[in-house]
């Protein structure tokens, strides 16, 4: 097939067995690959995004803080999980178990699916309930408040869609897809365009941020680490489509390019918009920029477009827990596993103001476990492994696998994992998103990082190896030897 040939595929038998990918079941290169991540980077949570930024910088700042916190979190998530699940054709879980043991990452998927899936559908269902409101309120002259009952009823609604589209399996995810992406760029621009019609460059710098701390430097360290967080985000469903590519240069360069680029200009555009508008929600700013009818049209399809987005969310999470869940999760029905999917989104939507209103803390809470355990996963496989897995024991039962660790667990990534959280929360708490002194230098995602590599390193190194656990020996040796016969 060439690059941009539509996978038939995701979702298929082949993608949904926890089985390695064969080459003739790989159907993106370069091109393919990167119009795919164009069209998933053009979502309606990077205006969310750049909304979010515009509370702590002006433009001028809202461009460097999102180039530069996009630049680390996308390098992190374009190397782990993409660069293995490419290589060998794994499902990104299935490849945790060589780090976390087959039990672990189980864990980790059903975590992940569940919670970050959860509360991603959540926050878009309200946006949706949001921008609906807004047209309601504009077209009939009625007065819905924007955490009142109507908007977790319409949010509900979103959720319900939602299920109808992914109830009917990925082709219908793929159709919907094609038609959203390409109408998202549309609306970009054109607020672009809008925003600099109404408002020059110099009028656009000098408007002050939305919710200033008073202190500058701080306020910008708080928007790199809500774009570095925000970056993060997108680790629970790239390494699946990197599975669908046909080398691992042809699933690193496209994710710089969409995940990165496309990510970026649509969360300045986000920025720009929220501080022309004195407003960080995006379901406010259509109507002013475009008026009344085109606005309400605009945000109609913004709204509607947030219905791709928690199917594109809940399809991520059906596949891994379809690939990678054991026997009983292939068994459950489609629709089924679905409803299962999106349960807890459909209670969420009940509680708009507390989901809605902290888009920071809720992407800290994403990063708080993501960035650790991006960087145990890149030691690991980087470093510890020297990107070489033994496909023969990831699938194999813990008892006999060189991967089992402990009874299937592997207790020094968890720790690791652990010590990166709560280095993470020691310098900016989740919870009132108020920062440690020493955070306006180090931030709170690259420490978390660091001690999380570190310690995992360290302690593999001391306790894993020694122990003969997890085949670092092994593949060690095998490289030895492969040296000696070079």
């Amino acid at each position: 097939m060439s690059d941009n040939a539509t996978p038939a595929a995701p979702g298929s038998d082949a993608t949904l067995n926890e089985l390695p990918l064969l080459g003739k079941e790989r159907i993106w290169g370069f091109w393919g690959y990167s119009s795919v991540n164009v069209g998933l980077s053009i979502a309606t949570w990077a205006f969310l995004q750049g909304g979010a930024v515009a509370l702590y910088v002006g433009a001028e700042a809202a461009i460097a803080s999102i180039v530069v916190g996009y630049g680390i979190s996308v390098l992190l998530v374009a190397l782990v999980p993409c660069i293995p699940s490419a290589k060998y054709g794994l499902e990104q879980f299935v490849g945790l178990r060589s780090v976390f043991g087959p039990s672990g990452a189980r864990v980790l998927m059903i975590t992940m699916s569940a919670l970050l899936a959860a509360a991603w559908s959540a926050v878009l269902a309200i946006m949706f309930g949001h921008a609906l409101r807004n047209v309601a309120n504009q077209a009939f002259d009625t007065e819905f408040s924007d955490s009142g009952l109507a908007v977790s009823l319409i949010a509900l609604a979103a959720v319900m869609l939602s299920w109808l589209v992914l109830s009917r399996g990925p082709v219908s995810v793929e159709w919907i897809n094609r038609i959203v992406a390409p109408g998202l760029v549309v609306v970009t621009v054109g607020m672009l365009v809008l925003i600099f019609l109404n408002t020059s460059w110099s009028e656009l710098a000098a408007i002050p941020p939305l919710g200033s701390t008073g202190d500058a430097h701080l306020d910008f360290m708080l928007a790199v680490e809500l774009n570095i967080a925000g970056g993060f985000a997108w680790w629970p469903n790239v390494g699946n489509l990197a599975r669908l590519t046909k080398s691992p240069r042809a699933a690193f360069w496209p994710n710089m390019l969409g995940l990165f680029l496309t990510s970026v200009v649509a969360a300045v555009v986000g920025a720009f918009a929220a501080l022309a508008l004195s407003s960080e929600d995006p379901t406010m700013w259509m109507i002013p920029l475009g008026g009344v009818v085109l606005g309400m049209v605009a945000l109609a399809f913004v709204g509607f477009a947030n219905v791709t987005s928690v199917v594109a969310q809940g399809y991520s999470s059906m596949v891994a827990l379809k690939g990678g869940g054991g026997r009983l999760l292939r068994r459950v029905p489609w629709p089924v596993l679905a409803a299962a999917i999106l349960a807890p989104a459909a209670v969420l939507v009940f509680f708009p103001a507390a989901v809605y209103g902290n888009y920071s803390r809720f992407v800290s809470w994403g990063a708080i476990l993501v960035a650790p355990l991006c960087s145990v996963q890149f030691v690991d496989y980087f470093i510890l492994r020297r990107q070489r897995l033994r496909l023969r024991d990831i699938y194999l039962p813990a008892h006999r696998s060189r991967y089992g660790f402990w009874r299937g667990f592997n207790v020094v990534a968890f720790v690791a994992v652990a010590a990166g959280a709560m280095t993470y929360a020691a310098l900016l708490d989740p919870v009132t998103y108020e920062p440690a002194s020493i955070f306006r230098y180090l931030t709170a995602s690259l420490p978390a990082v660091v001690v999380a590599g570190v310690l995992h390193y360290t302690l593999t190194r001391l306790i894993v190896v020694p122990l003969n656990k997890g085949g670092y020996r092994q593949e060690a040796a095998g490289r030895s030897r492969r040296d000696d016969h070079s």
